[in-house]
């Protein structure tokens, strides 16, 4: 892996090869996580690209992906490991069939790799074909401050325990990435085991570059209407500004009608792909789509 990544420039190249357009800065600290073994934390707004790292990322090197989504109440049982507890009662009643009487034989029977589910977490840590897997924990802040606790363990170690086996630690540490959409703060122990970076809407140049990469159909008059248009759209007062995946779909939306040139009428039409919001809907209703559309379009008269 490290001839492959041997440089930021090589990094970029990696991700570029699976459609994802990023800056140097980016580039930089993907490449600092990967030649210091790292775990990433990726921070910004919905639809700015962070978790398409992590695809993008498993997919140049060649490795498998593990995804943990996260969500309030994550627990251990859901994000490392679970006894099957179905097949233990199989087992249990087998023994009491053939009449076993040795308790702790049985215990230590029933408490073998065999029994064990393995989630996330601690799929992770185990020996993957073509090495070390890329870890996706996505949208951190929707878990709660205790199994941000948990985590320390498992990113500072690349260890997990489990009371009945021990400590399981990975041979080869995982590619570890998180990302979070900051709708609430996580603590700063957590932090402090990451590279961080901010990951912010692309300028008008990049995003432009994101849609020939990942939507090479479209013409290109059209797609630049439709950035310079997003691009507008991010400064007015939205409640939720539209991310690079809002682009994209917005992008494919317009190509799947045939559209060949923005018009009130298709803004109107197709708003639903680009904001999620009803009030930023009917806000851009009408006139001020006509408006913002006239706007760009008499910046770039001749």
């Amino acid at each position: 892996m490290q001839e492959a990544t041997g440089s930021i420039d090589a990094v970029q190249k990696i991700l570029a090869g699976q459609g994802y357009v990023c800056g140097r800065a980016l580039g930089t600290v993907v490449f600092l996580a990967l030649r210091l073994g790292r775990p990433l934390f990726l921070e910004g707004e919905a639809g700015t690209g962070k978790t398409e790292i992590a695809k993008a990322l498993a997919a140049g090197l060649g490795r498998r992906l593990i995804r943990l989504q996260c969500y309030e109440g994550l627990d251990v049982s859901s994000a490392v490991y679970e006894w099957n507890f179905a097949a233990q009662m199989i087992a249990i009643r087998t023994a009491e069939a053939v009449g076993a009487e040795d308790r702790a034989a049985l215990r230590a029977e029933l408490f073998r790799e065999e029994y064990l589910i393995a989630r996330p977490l601690l799929e992770a840590l185990r020996p993957q074909p073509g090495g070390a897997p890329v870890l996706l924990i996505d949208e951190i802040d929707r878990t709660d401050e205790p199994f941000e606790a948990f985590l320390l363990e498992a990113l500072s170690d690349f260890q997990v325990t489990i009371p009945e086996l021990g400590p399981q630690r990975a041979q080869t540490p995982p590619i570890v990435v998180l990302t979070s959409n900051r709708t609430r703060e996580v603590h700063d122990a957590l932090k402090r085991r990451c590279l961080y970076h901010w990951v912010d809407y692309p300028d008008a140049a990049r995003e432009l570059r994101i849609l020939r990469a990942r939507c090479p159909e479209a013409a290109e008059a059209l797609s630049r209407e439709v950035v310079a248009f997003v691009q507008r759209l991010r400064t007015e007062d939205l409640f939720k500004r539209p991310g690079v995946a809002e682009t994209l779909d917005w992008a494919k939306c317009l190509l799947a009608l045939d559209v060949v040139a923005l018009s009130p009428e298709v803004i109107a039409d197709t708003l639903g792909a680009l904001l999620k919001y009803q009030d930023d809907i009917q806000r851009l209703q009408g006139s001020e789509a006509r408006r913002i559309l006239d706007d760009l379009r008499a910046e770039t008269a001749p």
